[in-house]
C-alpha cells in the first residue's frame, strides 16, 4: 500500500453517519447467494505467496530485477492456466525508470455474447520497497508479504478459479500493477491507456493486504465504503457479513491510496479495494519483517473462497447492480 497512507492526518469523515454505513453493511440478503464447489487449496495460496516473498527476489521494487523475476512468474502463472494476454504479450510496460517496469495483464473472455463487451477488473499490486539499507538485525530486504505479495497471491487464485469453471458470462481482466509504492504509476498507466481504447469497465475489485485476519464480526473492509454499493451487494453474493465499515478506512482515506482510485478517476465506475488489514492486526508495514512467515495462510484461502461467489455474481449479473452512490 502506498507509504503515504500512514502520514495522513485525521480528516472528516464523509457525510454519510457511521450508523447508517455500519446498517448498510449488514444488509438483509434478499437473494439467494451463490454456490460455488470450486475449493481453493491452501498449498496452492502458500506456493505463490512463497516465491514472491523469497529473498530472491530483493523486495520487488519497481524497475528492478528483483521486480522482472516477480513479473515472469506471474506470466507464466497466467500461461499455466490458459490466461490470455489481454494485449500482444502479457507486459504493459512503463518507462517512467532507469529498466523497464511491467504491469502483468491476463484476460478470460466472457461466455455471453452481450455481456462479454463488458469487463470486471480483478486487480492487485505486486511491487514492493526492495531494500532498506539501514536494515534490522541483518535482514535487509522488505519482502511485502502482506503489501501486497496477499492480494497477489488472491488475484492469482481467482484467476485460475475462472479458467477452470469458466464461470463469467463478462469479460474479466486480471491485473498485476507494477509501481503502486511510486505513485499508483502502474495503475494511472493503464486505466488511461485502457480508456483511450474505449474499454467498457462495470466495475474493479482491487485487492490490497488480505494477509492476516482481523478480529472483527466481518472478514474484510473496502475502500471508499459509502461511494458505491459494492459492500452490501457482497454480502448479499455472499450471504455472508462479508464486508464491514472500518472507521478508520474513512480516517485515512484510503480510497484514494491505492490502484482502485486510478481506475475511478478515469472510468468513474465502481472501483474499490478490499482488505483485512486495520491498523491494529499487523505492525510490519514497510518493514522487513512483513514475510512470508507473518502470514495466515489459513485465512487467506479462506478468504479467497469466501469471495468467489461474490466475484461470480459480479461477472455474471444481467444489469449493473453494482452502481455509485
Amino acid at each position: 500500500m502506498k507509504k503515504t497512507l500512514l502520514l495522513v492526518s485525521l480528516v472528516i469523515f464523509g457525510c454519510k453517519p457511521t450508523s447508517r454505513l455500519l446498517s448498510e453493511s449488514s444488509t438483509k440478503n434478499p437473494q439467494t447467494p451463490v454456490e460455488v464447489t470450486y475449493k481453493v487449496k491452501e498449498n496452492a495460496v502458500a506456493e505463490t505467496l512463497k516465491y514472491l516473498t523469497s529473498d530472491e527476489l530483493e523486495g520487488r521494487e519497481t524497475g528492478t530485477k528483483g521486480m522482472v523475476k516477480a513479473a515472469d512468474y506471474l506470466e507464466q502463472f497466467f500461461k499455466d492456466n490458459k490466461v490470455r494476454p489481454y494485449f500482444k504479450s502479457y507486459r504493459d510496460t512503463l518507462f517512467n525508470f532507469k529498466e523497464p517496469a511491467y504491469n502483468i495483464v491476463g484476460y478470460l473472455e466472457g461466455s455471453d455474447p452481450i455481456l462479454k463487451k463488458e469487463f470486471v477488473v480483478i486487480s492487485g499490486h505486486y511491487d514492493h520497497i526492495g531494500i532498506d539499507k539501514k536494515g534490522l538485525n541483518g535482514d535487509f530486504i522488505n519482502n511485502g508479504a502482506n503489501d501486497d505479495a496477499s492480494g497477489t497471491t488472491a488475484v492469482a487464485e481467482m484467476a485460475k478459479y475462472f479458467s477452470i469453471t469458466k464461470s463469467n458470462k463478462r469479460s474479466v481482466l486480471f491485473v498485476f500493477f507494477v509501481g503502486e509504492e511510486k505513485g499508483l504509476l502502474g495503475s494511472k498507466h493503464l486505466a488511461k491507456k485502457l480508456k483511450a481504447q474505449n474499454f467498457n469497465l462495470y466495475a474493479q475489485f482491487n485487492i490490497e493486504m488480505i494477509g492476516v485476519p482481523m478480529k472483527r464480526d466481518y472478514l474484510a473492509y473496502i475502500t471508499g465504503f459509502d461511494k458505491s454499493n459494492m459492500a452490501g451487494k457482497i454480502n448479499e453474493y455472499t450471504g455472508k457479513n462479508t464486508i464491514g465499515f472500518l472507521p478508520k478506512e474513512a480516517e485515512y482515506q484510503l480510497f484514494y491510496r491505492s490502484d482502485n482510485y486510478s481506475f475511478y478517476d478515469v472510468f468513474k465506475v465502481p472501483c474499490q479495494s478490499v482488505s483485512t488489514f486495520d491498523f491494529e492486526n499487523f505492525e510490519f508495514y514497510h518493514h522487513v519483517s512483513d514475510e512470508f512467515k507473518a502470514m495466515d495462510i489459513h485465512h487467506m484461502t479462506s478468504f479467497i473462497q469466501e469471495l468467489l461467489p461474490a466475484i461470480t455474481q459480479m461477472a455474471n449479473t444481467p444489469t449493473h447492480e453494482i452502481h455509485m452512490n
